[in-house]
């Protein structure tokens, strides 16, 4: 039997590429995560979809609720009293998207997970050059958490962290999809709506931008779409 990667998987594009560039080594298990995100239902059938795709069997999807960081606040993901903003042309700073530290905690439950099976590798859809800036998307955060994990496990199997996209830009991340047949109609990536994405928050530009770029449509709905400048 081939060695098991666990994979990250919001259920977004990238996740769902991810995913795909796993498949190729190893036995996939599939965590998602919940923490209170306004898409949140949506976010689950879209890994529940994708994991069914890949055949992953029951005793390796977990499903994991950590709502404390709805409560934590601090983001408009999770804060329903904060305005989602859309997409801008030359935005500066890091959006209100931002959950604070949140995938050190996502990071946390992955590690735990793969030392009950033995999991040889982590994968994690985490793009630092066409993300919006979060600071636990950075490729020094990931080298950084590699040192914890060596430094706090019983270290009885080597656990590799990989980062397949983590250079990549969107249309280079669905350029790589495409070619592997991933199913990226399952993902999801608005940030607001669950039944039609919204097309002008912040995840939903760059990814129709990547499809831009990338000479190809884009097989979810959307209930807009950006300007044209936006797509540059």
């Amino acid at each position: 039997m081939r060695p098991i990667a666990i994979v990250l998987t919001s259920g977004g594009m990238d996740s769902c590429v991810t995913a795909a560039m796993a498949a190729r080594e190893f036995e996939l298990a599939l965590l998602h995560v919940n923490y209170g995100q306004r898409t949140q239902e949506r976010e689950l059938r879209a890994f529940e979809d994708l994991a069914a795709h890949y055949d992953v069997p029951a005793d390796r999807r977990m499903v994991i609720s950590i709502e404390h960081l709805a409560r934590i606040g601090g983001s408009s993901l999770t804060d329903s009293h904060l305005e989602i903003h859309d997409a801008e042309k030359n935005a500066q700073g890091i959006p209100n998207t931002y959950v604070p530290f949140r995938n050190a905690n996502l990071l946390s439950i992955a590690v735990s997970w793969a030392e009950v099976l033995g999991a040889e590798a982590l994968f994690v859809g985490a793009v630092e050059e066409d993300s919006s800036g979060y600071p636990d998307c950075r490729e020094s955060f990931y080298m950084a958490y590699q040192r914890v994990i060596e430094t706090g496990t019983k270290n009885e199997r080597p656990l590799r962290i990989h980062t397949p996209l983590i250079h990549l830009s969107k249309s280079e991340i669905i350029r790589q999809g495409l070619a592997l047949k991933a199913p990226i109609h399952l993902s999801w990536s608005c940030y607001k709506n669950e039944e039609r994405a919204c097309g002008v928050c912040e995840s939903c530009v760059l990814r129709l931008r990547g499809f831009h770029h990338a000479g190809a449509e884009d097989p979810i709905p959307y209930e807009r779409y950006p300007s044209d400048d936006l797509l540059l």
